[in-house]
């Protein structure tokens, strides 16, 4: 099957179509992108002899730092970089389309909370906006300009004037979108606490070392009793996908139609872990056609029967193994 005919199908996908589409972009990427195609061999895996998802090997996320990982030959309209420390290097995702990404971004998020048009949006990401090749800046922008709302925008430190913004806002049919950095969210609500129960405030994670880590349940419940809200809201994505994950309550994310969760045993990564059982993520993202859509993450996690997952922290590289080893001879 070729690309168009592929990217044609990703659109379109549903849960009933999910697998053997999944199943064809493995064989695309397997035949067209040479760092796939590389480990598949260190692995010995032939991609004739992959028929289920469960067959398919995922590739270790840290080689976004290491490769251009790229499905086909085309020049990148933009490139998503992650954020790191001075000195550490960060993950690099080549985008062959702006115009797919957004597609496959407002979709996952309507799929779940309902049209962004005549919808307030409200980005609170400091460290984000503060450098360049972010995707969730990305994605944000292109919210606020979907929404089409003239009380939509960033907010970079101005804290004062955005709790003036929401408080304006209660009256809106549409829920207004509050999406922030942990950390940021949290000067908000130590500073201007005040009532949001009309709004959706949505934690992207992250302290970037500006607080100490919180358990995702401390950070919402300190949101909550800040903005007298019974839900906070989590999105989750990285730069390394196209597609995102949101969970509406407790933590449980539903994932994009184009995004589906596994998860692999700690000590042996070649193996799936027990549904229900924690595990570390992997994660097949169709909306990634042109560069790899089966990642095998460092998240710790627990995927449950119905395809929603948990993200329970991050794993500790001290205990990695297998991948590795294999990541070393690529």
């Amino acid at each position: 099957m070729n690309r168009a005919e592929l990217a044609r199908l990703i659109q379109e996908v549903s849960p009933d179509t999910f697998e053997p589409l999944a199943l064809e972009v493995f064989r695309y990427q397997a035949a067209c992108n040479n760092i796939y195609a590389e480990y598949l061999k260190l692995l010995r895996v032939s991609p004739p002899s992959v028929r289920r998802l469960t067959d398919i090997p995922f590739l270790p996320i840290s080689l976004f730092k290491r490769y251009r990982l790229q499905s086909g030959t085309w020049e990148p309209a933009k490139v998503f970089t992650s954020s790191g420390t001075t000195g550490a290097t960060t993950s690099h995702h080549l985008l062959r389309s702006e115009a797919w990404y957004r597609e496959n971004a407002r979709r996952a998020f309507e799929e779940i909370y309902g049209p962004l048009r005549g919808r307030a949006v409200l980005a609170l990401l400091p460290a984000y906006l503060e450098r360049t090749g972010s995707s969730l800046v990305f994605m944000a922008d292109d919210f606020i300009q979907r929404s089409q709302h003239p009380a939509s925008g960033f907010f970079l430190h101005d804290l004062r004037e955005l709790s003036h913004r929401l408080a304006e806002l209660t009256d809106e049919t549409l829920p207004p979108l509050l999406i922030g950095v942990s950390f940021a969210l949290l000067d908000l609500a130590e500073q201007f606490p005040q009532s949001l129960a009309h709004t959706l405030v949505m934690e992207t994670g992250g302290m970037k070392g500006r607080r100490r880590e919180l358990t995702r349940p401390e950070l919402h419940q300190r949101l909550g009793r800040a903005f007298q809200s019974t839900t906070i809201h989590s999105e989750y994505g990285m730069t390394e996908l196209l597609s995102q994950a949101y969970a509406p309550e407790a933590g449980i994310f539903y994932p994009a139609p184009t995004l589906r969760a596994f998860a692999r045993q700690l000590t042996d990564p070649l193996s799936p872990a027990p549904v229900g059982k924690t595990g570390t993520l992997n994660l097949i993202d169709l909306a990634n056609l042109d560069t790899i859509s089966f990642i095998a993450t460092d998240d710790l996690g627990i995927v449950h029967p119905n395809g929603t997952f948990e993200v329970l922290g991050r794993m500790d590289h001290s205990d990695v193994r297998g991948c590795n080893l294999l990541v070393r001879d690529l």
